[in-house]
């Protein structure tokens, strides 16, 4: 999967007010069958959605990040979840905690997640209960999220390098690749060893 490169994003939300969202509730097992990440994003919440007032069948809301509850991607550590998300449209996912793997996965398949304090994620929720159309900047480069209307602002932490593969489009080969002329100039500094 090509990964287009995050820098800045600028975005309503749909908010998921619900805690300890697992995989197994981002993507159910029964959908795990095929052998490419394309198509996922379909079954994304497959159960939840059969409620009609889940937050993705309704109208009001629409944008490229989800706002869920603290402890999202907890569970298995199937990387399906992160594509599913990614596939389904959404570029960034906000939560008050992650789940060490699944914030792994979602980094290693360009889906940016954005971990913020327990009083930012209330605020973000309030702000969008009270206007649907909230707007939100993610800015990747600075490392803050803000709430457009009120500018309320947090920042948040990456890993260094999962930043500069993001900021690039990179895969972890990309990454190496990007690399060539440094690798290749130190190689050639280096005396031979003989056996």
């Amino acid at each position: 999967m090509e990964k287009p490169k995050f820098k800045h994003l600028v975005s309503t939300c749909v908010p998921l007010e619900i805690e300890n969202v697992d995989t197994d509730q981002i993507i159910p097992a029964r959908f795990l069958k095929a052998t490419t990440r394309d198509g996922f994003g379909e079954n994304l919440f497959a159960d939840w959605k059969k409620e009609a007032s889940f937050p993705l069948n309704d109208a009001r809301y629409a944008g490229e990040i989800l706002v869920s509850g603290k402890n999202f991607g907890s569970g298995s550590s199937r990387e399906h979840a992160a594509w599913a998300i990614y596939d389904y449209g959404f570029r960034v996912v906000v939560s008050s905690f992650f789940a060490d793997i699944f914030k792994s996965n979602s980094l290693n398949n360009g889906l940016l997640v954005v971990q913020v304090s327990d009083n930012f994620l209330k605020s973000l929720f309030e702000a969008i209960s009270k206007d649907n159309q909230t707007k939100v900047e993610v800015n990747l480069e600075e490392q803050f999220i803000k709430i457009i209307a009120s500018g309320l602002k947090e920042n948040f932490d990456i890993n260094p390098y999962k930043k500069v593969c993001l900021l690039n489009g990179y895969d972890d080969i990309d990454f190496v690749r990007s690399l060539q002329d440094k690798i290749i100039a130190f190689e050639e500094t280096r005396t031979a060893v003989s056996l």
